[in-house]
C-alpha cells in the first residue's frame, strides 16, 4: 500500500521544494514541531523531491521514483524508527543485524497501516541502530545519487546507553557526512538532543495542522462521517496523534487520565493512592501514553467544559505546559509513581 498524501503543510512544502531545486537543500536538516503534525511524512516528501530533482524527473502520481517513495521501496531510503524494548543479543554485529530485522517489520506495518500511532515511550534509537546509520552513510547509492536518513523521533537516542554512545555515533556521522547523503532528523523535543547535535543542523520549523486539515484526513484516509471528525479535529490541536488518542477515547492511557483527574480533584488522599498504583519503573510506557490522554483531556475541557474566566484558562495552561514536561520526562528514568505525584501536587490547587 502507497502512504497518502501530505495533509498541509503547503506554504512550507512549496518553500522547501524551491530550495531543492535550486541545489541548497541542506545536507543535515532538523524537522521540529509538535507531535503528530506530520514532520516524518515531510521527511519522506522531502526524500521524494530530491530524488527526483537529481534524476531529472517531475514529481507526481505516474513517477516512477515518486511511487517507490511512497511505497517506502526505494533502495536508498532508510527510515530509522525508535525501537521497542526487548531482549538483545550479546556481540554488536548480532545487535545490528537484529535492529535492520526490527526496523523492516515496523516499515511493513506502516505501508499496511499508513496511519499509525506514536511508538510508545519506552521505544528508543538505541546503539545498535544508530551504528547501522553509520554503515548505510559509508555505503554507495544503488539507485539515486544519494542516499536520504530519515531518522524519527530523533529525542530518543538513549543517552544513558554506554556514556551517551548513541548520541555521539549520530555526532561522528553529522560531523563528516558522505556527500552523496542527506540526514532528515526529527523531534518534538529537540531540547533533548544533545546541543553538539544540534549545532550542526538546519533547523525547519513544522506547525501544526488546521482543524480542517485534520478533518479531512479523518475522513479520506479513515472514512469517519464528517461530523464525527469535525468534533475530533477541534479536540486535536492540530496533532493527528492527539486526533487518534481522542477517537480511541476508551483505550487504557485515556481511563487512566480519567481516573487521575478525578483523583487529583478529590485531593491528596485520592491521588497518593492513584499514584502508588502505578508500577514504578517497568511501565514508563504506559504513565506516557496516560499522559497523553490527560493534555487531551484538559484540552477538552479547556474549550468546552468548563467556565472561560481568566484565572481558570490561566490555570489550565499552566497544567497543561506541566503535564509536557513530565511527559517529556518519561524519556529519562524517572520513577512514574513519583511524577505523577509531583505532577498532581503542582496542579491540585487549580483545577
Amino acid at each position: 500500500m502507497s502512504l497518502h498524501s501530505l495533509y498541509g503543510h503547503e506554504a512550507l512544502m512549496n518553500r522547501l521544494a524551491g530550495t531543492i531545486a535550486s541545489g541548497r537543500f541542506p545536507q543535515s536538516v532538523l524537522l521540529t514541531g509538535p507531535a503528530g503534525v506530520g514532520k516524518q511524512r515531510i521527511g519522506l516528501r522531502l526524500a521524494e523531491l530530491l530524488f527526483c530533482h537529481d534524476d531529472g524527473s517531475e514529481p507526481g502520481p505516474d513517477n516512477r521514483i515518486a511511487k517507490q517513495v511512497r511505497e517506502l521501496g526505494h533502495p536508498d531510503l532508510h527510515w530509522f524508527i525508535p525501537l521497542p524494548q526487548g531482549r538483545r543479543s550479546a556481540g554488536a554485529d548480532k545487535q545490528v543485524e537484529e535492529a535492520q530485522e526490527a526496523l523492516a517489520e515496523i516499515i511493513k506495518e506502516r505501508r499496511r497501516n499508513p496511519i499509525y500511532a506514536p511508538m510508545d515511550g519506552q521505544s528508543s534509537h538505541r546503539v545498535a541502530s544508530v551504528r547501522l546509520l553509520h554503515r548505510i552513510a559509508g555505503i554507495t547509492p544503488f539507485q539515486a545519487k544519494r542516499k536520504v536518513i530519515l531518522v524519527g523521533d530523533a529525542d530518543r537516542l538513549i543517552v544513558q546507553e554506554s556514556s551517551q554512545e548513541a548520541a555521539n555515533a549520530l555526532l561522528k556521522v553529522l560531523e563528516e557526512p558522505t556527500p552523496d547523503t542527506t540526514l532528515l532528523l526529527t523531534s518534538s523535543n529537540p531540547d533533548a538532543l544533545l546541543p553538539t547535535v544540534r549545532s550542526r543542523l538546519v533547523t525547519i520549523r513544522v506547525g501544526r495542522l488546521t482543524d480542517g486539515e485534520v478533518q479531512k484526513l479523518l475522513v479520506t484516509e479513515l472514512g469517519m462521517k464528517s461530523e464525527e471528525a469535525e468534533r475530533i479535529a477541534v479536540l486535536a490541536e492540530g496533532s493527528i496523534s492527539n486526533a487518534l488518542a481522542v477517537r480511541d477515547g476508551a483505550d487504557q492511557g485515556n481511563r487512566a487520565a480519567k481516573r487521575f483527574l478525578t483523583a487529583i480533584r478529590r485531593g491528596p488522599e485520592a491521588w497518593v493512592g492513584e499514584a502508588l498504583l502505578q508500577p514504578p519503573w517497568g511501565a514508563r510506557g504506559e504513565f506516557r501514553a496516560m499522559l497523553d490522554a490527560l493534555a487531551v483531556q484538559l484540552r477538552s475541557e479547556l474549550r468546552g467544559g468548563v467556565d472561560h474566566d481568566k484565572p481558570n484558562v490561566d490555570n489550565y495552561l499552566k497544567a497543561l505546559k506541566l503535564v509536557e514536561e513530565h511527559r517529556a520526562s518519561t524519556q529519562r528514568n524517572v520513577n512514574p509513581q513519583l511524577s505523577m505525584a509531583v505532577l498532581a501536587s503542582s496542579i491540585g490547587n487549580s483545577l
